[in-house]
């Protein structure tokens, strides 16, 4: 019987030593993870040295959106364009003096000048040619013809809208369409169609504004 419990004395003896080491095992690996964790916590403050906490909590002010930029000169350009557009739909023909070949003269010329107009008292400067020209392409054309020769001071133009002999029944449509758009156009003075040398009824010769002073 001694025997026996000695033996099993020894044999508890053996377990309480290997569980006190392996407690004191674990209690190492604790006491490793807590520095980790405390160097970890560390880190910045090690990197960053000594700080001093702000008197006043961080504010930052944020400016608002700027308001978008007005497009001045969009505007401008398109009040422009408004005021130099032709309309298709304009009727030209009260407008136009009955004679030998129509004419036109704008409010207080005189009728000398149509003569004179006529007669080639002007030598023609420039010229451009409608014919066969669509009738949205033709109106576009003429529009930055005329503008372009009254910036460069041009003062006698010759405008080719064609007889219409080609037009469905042979009706010069083109031709009552540009009479339209020259009287629409304020840089036009008068304008008569031209001599038989100079495209008869297939053409008309345009008088054009001077250029007023600063232009």
């Amino acid at each position: 019987m001694k025997a026996k419990s000695l033996q099993d004395l020894q044999q508890i003896q053996r377990k309480l030593a290997e569980q006190q080491k392996l407690a004191a095992q674990q209690q190492e690996q604790r006491r490793l993870a807590q520095l980790k964790a405390d160097a970890d916590r560390n880190l910045f403050a090690r990197a960053a040295g000594q700080v001093q906490p702000l008197r006043h909590a961080p504010r930052v002010r944020l400016a608002g959106d700027p308001p978008p930029p007005i497009a001045v000169q969009q505007q401008l350009d398109e009040q422009r364009v408004l005021l130099e557009s032709i309309s298709d739909e304009f009727d030209a023909t009260t407008l136009l003096d009955v004679d030998d070949a129509l004419s036109f003269r704008r409010p207080g010329v005189g009728l000398d000048v149509t003569r004179k107009l006529r007669k080639g008292h002007w030598s023609i400067q420039r010229e451009i040619d409608l014919h066969g020209l669509r009738r949205e392409d033709a109106r576009e054309a003429l529009a930055a013809f005329l503008r372009e020769a009254h910036r460069q001071g041009v003062r006698c133009v010759r405008v080719v809208h064609g007889k219409g002999l080609g037009s469905p029944g042979r009706t010069p449509v083109l031709k009552a369409k540009v009479q339209g758009w020259l009287v629409q156009k304020q840089e036009v003075l008068a304008f008569v169609q031209a001599r038989g040398d100079e495209g008869g009824a297939g053409a008309l010769v345009v008088l054009l504004k001077p250029l007023g002073p600063g232009s």
